[in-house]
């Protein structure tokens, strides 16, 4: 069964360009992995330093294999969340 997650990160707008480079780095990664099958980086439109993941897999385990993945950990752990002011992940099953 398809696996989503959603996440809303917001850091300060002094920020935003470090988070976006990481961001769009993790994008080209992930867009390689065999079980993703979308992954989008959205900036939100008025509100600098306003992010949206929408990333969907072919199953769970597709997605605790890219988290587990050594680029997550550089660009994700590493760059990305010491950043954030404010971080929210969703986690659905498609029906």
């Amino acid at each position: 069964m398809a696996y989503v997650v959603v996440a809303h990160y917001r850091c300060a707008p002094a920020d935003a360009d470090t988070v976006r480079a990481a961001l769009l780095k993790m994008r080209e990664h992930t867009r390689a992995e065999p079980g993703n099958l979308v992954y989008e980086v959205h900036a939100e439109e008025g509100e600098p330093g306003g992010f949206l993941l929408y990333e969907r897999y072919g199953d769970r385990a597709g997605f605790e294999a890219h988290a587990a993945a050594g680029y997550f950990g550089e660009l994700i752990v590493e760059i990305v969340r010491p950043l954030l002011t404010e971080r929210t992940v969703t986690f659905c099953q498609v029906l």
